[in-house]
């Protein structure tokens, strides 16, 4: 679904973030009485726990050889 091990998710807080955010969209979609987006975005915080949380291996970081620089 998504490259899991992009440097961009190593940050605990950026995963947190993302699991609040949907997580807290899927239970406001509930509440306001829309369960089709609801289980949409529940199912999106769920993904998130499994592939940030659970199973993730965070990359290593790089050193000033591998950099993105010529």
């Amino acid at each position: 679904m998504f490259d899991t091990a992009h440097p961009w998710f190593r940050p605990l807080w950026v995963r947190v973030l993302l699991l609040a955010v949907s997580g807290g969209w899927g239970v406001l979609e509930l509440f306001s009485g829309s369960p089709g987006w609801a289980v949409l975005f529940l199912g999106v915080a769920a993904w998130v726990i499994w592939a940030l949380f659970l199973t993730y291996d965070p990359p290593e970081k790089m050193t000033d050889d591998e950099g993105d620089t010529p």
